[in-house]
């Protein structure tokens, strides 16, 4: 029975996983997001989100602490510099895990462990994109009736120069030809 066990412990020994999550973990805060199984995503899941909750409190003692977990400055760096202010106000839930297809070697579960704020798919920029109401055939209720008129306007003002131009490179022809 696994009565209380929660640490999934991936098939591995205490100072490998430790060692696997240390360097999964920097390659999440390195590229903002990575492509692992499933078991290892939510494993990630648990060793990465507290520590980018101590990155919220930017003091030696808590840099010290994440310095242990995850051993590379330069991520520490990025980790308190650019992640922290994008987590600040929010409570929790940094990651989000997406499953994928089965690997096709071994069939085993995939997944897309990712940072929330880092996304751009889900962002601000699609909600907006979205709002915008349109009828049936694809135009926008409210500026339906406008639009039409531009763009009548506006093949009318395109077909006179296309028609010009030809013109003009005929007499440049006939002239150079006579």
């Amino acid at each position: 029975m696994r009565h209380g066990k929660k640490v999934n412990h991936l098939g591995r020994t205490a100072s490998h996983r430790k060692a696997m999550l240390a360097n999964m973990a920097s390659s999440l805060i390195l590229h903002k997001r990575i492509t692992t199984t499933l078991a290892k995503a939510k494993a990630l899941r648990m060793y990465v989100e507290p520590i980018i909750t101590k990155s919220k409190s930017d003091t030696t003692h808590s840099r010290r602490t994440v310095f242990a977990y995850l051993q590379d400055k330069e991520v520490v760096t990025i980790l308190f510099r650019e992640i922290a202010e994008k987590v600040a106000n929010r409570p929790g839930g940094y990651t989000r895990i997406i499953k994928l297809n089965n690997r096709l070697g071994d069939n085993a579960e995939m997944a897309l462990i990712e940072l929330v704020d880092y996304n751009t798919v889900y962002g601000k920029d699609v909600e907006a994109k979205e709002e915008k109401k349109t009828t049936r055939r694809g135009r926008s209720k409210t500026a339906a009736a406008p639009k039409a008129t531009e763009a009548k306007a506006e093949t009318t003002e395109e077909s006179a120069p296309v028609e010009e131009t030809p013109a003009v490179e005929k007499t440049t022809e006939e002239s150079k030809g006579e």
